[in-house]
């Protein structure tokens, strides 16, 4: 899994989004910002963003993820 995997799997979910990624080891740090996020309190936006990526997370691939999810 790199840095441009996460970003695919990333814009599938949010086609219209941009998305960054860092990626060293098991730790990301991900921005998208879409205006999916409207009117969306924080903690539901960041489990939009963790949903893709559930099952990296639950088989280790990631484990340590910080999200900034912000509107345009």
């Amino acid at each position: 899994m790199n840095e441009q995997d996460l970003i695919a799997l990333l814009h599938q979910a949010f086609p219209d989004a941009r998305v960054t990624v860092s990626l060293n080891g098991g730790h990301v740090d991900i921005s998208v910002t879409s205006s999916v996020f409207e009117g969306m309190r924080p903690v539901a936006r960041q489990q939009r963003v963790y949903a893709p990526l559930a099952s990296l997370i639950a088989d280790g691939t990631l484990h340590a993820v910080n999200i900034s999810a912000q509107t345009p």
